[in-house]
């Protein structure tokens, strides 16, 4: 199932989602092989994550489209499209946000390594897989803003960049072309991962400043699809703990993520007067009432946007 999804070019973290979910499927079912189960085990699982487990409807979505996935295409013993069974009635919980107060104790204790990474969540409201897998020619300076390809939902967006990043994210690029320079003199160095057909229709890109990662990890590793020597981006759970750290340190008393400093971005803007739709369009959401849970705290009209790292 894991060589069929990456064949089809599907997101590292969605493979690993749904494996984990047809595993979490066997193992329920007493170790049963799927070809052996169809509608009524699916049926029967669905209802077992939410009557026994509780579980939240993206949860619930999650493991169905894994099931999906398993018995469509790689069994090919489609489900029924009218499966019966419980569906989820969790309320969404609603966001926590910081105070920008709170921004301020929590940037004082993040570490000077991830200082940088953490600004761009907070002050282009970017998701922390987003920030990671930014490439160098992503950062605009001419336009002060930042180029998202490919983000949830294999959308594409341009996002505000605080003025006051600029030199730190120069700073970094020079520290990513020592790396690339580094790597170039490596024997068995094979380039930057790049996606789907990028790769052949770009075949010297790989190797060129603009496409290395903007947060490159600090050694090279095996690219587990190709088995080529590569320079990954940095681990996006160094950024969790750095984040959960300096919340500790700051005695904030919320659960703080990194996803915390996007909701706070876009409470933020909304508080300074910008306009929902802009908000939107700048989170990258598809419907307009998945920004409007930010409206708890204000919601009022304006017309330009101003990153909120600017008014720290």
């Amino acid at each position: 199932m894991s060589e069929c999804m990456y064949q089809r070019h599907y997101a590292k973290k969605t493979i690993e989602s749904y494996v984990h979910w047809i595993y979490r499927y066997i193992c329920f079912h007493q170790k049963r092989h799927p070809a052996q189960m169809g509608d009524n085990e699916v049926e029967q699982f669905l209802n077992h994550l939410v009557i026994k487990l509780d579980s939240a409807p993206s949860t619930q979505t999650s493991a169905l489209n894994a099931l999906v996935f398993l018995y469509k295409d790689i069994i090919n013993k489609p489900l029924n499209i009218k499966l019966n069974f419980v569906k989820s009635s969790r309320q969404a919980k609603l966001p926590v946000v910081l105070t920008h107060d709170e921004v301020k104790s929590l940037f004082s204790f993040i570490s000077a390594n991830q200082k940088l990474l953490v600004s761009l969540l907070y002050g282009s409201g970017l998701r922390l897989m987003e920030a990671v897998r930014l490439r160098v020619k992503d950062v605009d300076f001419d336009f002060s803003c930042i180029k998202v390809w490919n983000g949830k939902g294999g959308k594409h967006r341009v996002v505000t960049l605080a003025p006051e990043l600029h030199p730190a994210l120069r700073s970094q690029i020079v520290l990513v072309e020592q790396y690339l320079n580094s790597d170039l003199a490596h024997p068995d160095y094979a380039g930057v991962y790049l996606p789907n057909r990028l790769r052949v229709k770009y075949q010297t890109a790989i190797k060129t400043l603009s496409w290395q990662y903007l947060f490159p990890s600090i050694k090279l590793s095996i690219d587990p699809e190709s088995k080529l020597l590569r320079r990954h981006h940095s681990d996006e759970t160094t950024v969790q703990k750095c984040v959960r750290s300096a919340a500790l340190k700051a005695k904030i008393q919320k659960h703080v993520t990194p996803h915390t400093l996007r909701h706070s971005f876009a409470t933020h803007l909304l508080q300074s007067g910008a306009d929902i739709r802009t908000v939107q369009d700048q989170l990258g959401h598809a419907d307009l009432r998945t920004t409007q849970i930010y409206t708890h705290i204000l919601q009022r009209g304006g017309n330009s946007v101003v990153s909120p790292l600017s008014r720290l």
